[in-house]
Formats: C-alpha cells, structure tokens, sequence
C-alpha cells in the first residue's frame, strides 16, 4: 500500500516537473522576444506622419535604429495619441512613440526610455494676429492636440478649458487656426516649426518657449527586459552617429533638440 502511494504521487509529480521544463515563460516574467509591436500616433510630423499608407519620421527611425542595434524587429501599430498609454497597460503593444513628454504620471502606468529630444511648447498665430506672447491668450480661443501636456499646461496657466479646443489629431488644430475656428494653437515647438516652415507667410511663432520637456520611448511594464534593450539601443545609436543623421534628415541639421549622454526619464520628468 505504501508503494502503490508513493508512485501514484510521484508520477503525476514527474509530469508536472517535466511540464514547467519545457513550457515557456510567461510574458509577465519579462521574457526576452526578437519581435516587438510599437506604437505610434502618425499625426505628429515630423517624428511620426503616414502617407500612401507607409509610416515615417523622426521617432520611427529611431525605434528601427535602436531595434537594429539590440538584434530586435520591429512592427509598427498606428493609434491615436490618447490610445498609447492604455494599449500599453493592456499589452498590446509593446513600445510607442509619438513625441511622447516624459511625465510622472504617466510613469505610473508606464516605463520610459531614457530621454531622446528635448522641446517645449510655443504659441502659433497667424501672421497678423495681435498675440504676441502666451499672456496674450486669455479670452481667445486656443487649439490643441487632446490629451497631451500642451492641454496641462493651459489649464494651470490660466487658460480657461472652454476656451480650448481639442483635436484628435494636429492637423486639424492647424486647420481650426487657418480657417478662424481658432486664435491660435499651443503645441510642441518641433512640430509648430514645421508647419510654420510650411506656410511661412501664413503663421507665426510668437514669444519664448513656455516649457522645457522631454521626450521618452514608453515601454510597457509587462516587458521589463525592454527598459534596458531600449537604452541600450539609443546609447549605440549616439555613438555610431545614426542619432546624429536623423538630425539632418528630419531637422536640416537642427541639433538643438539633441539629448547628449545619458539623461534619465526620472531627472526630467514634468511633475503633474
């Protein structure tokens, strides 16, 4: 009898044991993957833009840099902005990127990369506007890309939230500006530069920039491995001067944006 006990409990054991050798580990463990899915929110030009169905820019040479460096592939998965932090908590995702402001609470709910660029937001006007510094906004209404920190900074700086609108994407903020639907927009410096090198006779960058902030690779907190693969990546894409290329390719050589060294996202996160 007590043989018989003995090898009833001890094959299922054996099984069990054999079971945990040859099953992998779950994605909760952190297990290290070859392939990665990055977000990406493609009205963000010119870090991210999509045309004739191909995602390009700034921020996607980036990703592919530092995925190159560290032996990764990469696919890329267009959303809007305000769906990246929750794909990202979901897992769906694994990476994004989108001009995306370090900022403590969005550390809450997920990591960041070391920094990458460094901007700030600015107020764009028409040409002939009279506004001529973020002070002048009070009263006016003002257009902006939902939930991103332009918004915060509007609300906390005096700006009345019925006097903002907010769109899904950046593009149509500077549509409500061309067209009288909006005084003025409020956005990342990068990107006001860019539309403003565009229409150069139209708007106008007016007054100092209102913040220093800085950009960061969110990353999902189901794959911890990934932090360190990530900054790993970026710090080989500085010292072999792809970091540097994408600077004349995306910016005409613009280096002010440039992150030199190693800046961590916890040094320079905007407290909110």
């Amino acid at each position: 009898m007590k043989g018989k006990s003995f090898v009833a409990f001890a094959l299922p054991l054996a099984m069990s044991l054999a079971f945990a050798a040859y099953a992998p580990v779950s994605a909760a463990a952190g297990t290290p993957k070859t392939a990665i899915v990055v977000g990406a929110d493609t009205t963000f030009p010119p870090f991210e833009t999509e045309k004739d169905g191909k995602v390009t820019g700034f921020d996607i040479d980036l990703i592919r840099e530092i995925a190159k460096a560290e032996g990764l592939t990469t696919s890329i998965k267009t959303l809007p902005f305000n769906g990246l932090i929750p794909s990202l908590q979901a897992g769906s995702i694994d990476a994004a990127v989108a001009g995306i402001t370090i900022k403590t609470s969005r550390m809450q709910n997920v990591d960041f990369s070391d920094a990458y660029y460094k901007s700030g937001l600015s107020v764009l006007v028409k040409a002939d506007s009279k506004i001529k510094s973020f002070a002048d906004l009070k009263g006016h209404v003002v257009a902006t890309k939902k939930a991103t920190s332009s918004v915060d900074y509007m609300t906390g700086h005096g700006v009345d939230l019925g006097h903002i609108k907010q769109f899904q994407n950046i593009d149509s903020a500077y549509q409500a500006l061309m067209t009288g639907g909006a005084d003025a927009v409020v956005f990342d410096n990068p990107v006001n530069v860019n539309f403003k090198t565009s229409h150069s006779k139209d708007v106008k960058v007016v007054g100092d920039l209102l913040t220093g902030e800085y950009y960061g690779i969110a990353i999902t907190k189901k794959e911890p491995w990934l932090v360190g693969k990530v900054n790993a990546g970026l710090a080989k894409i500085k010292k072999n001067g792809e970091y540097k290329k994408l600077f004349v390719k995306y910016f005409g050589g613009d280096v002010s944006g440039a992150v030199e060294g190693v800046v961590s996202p916890a040094s320079v996160a905007v407290k909110d």
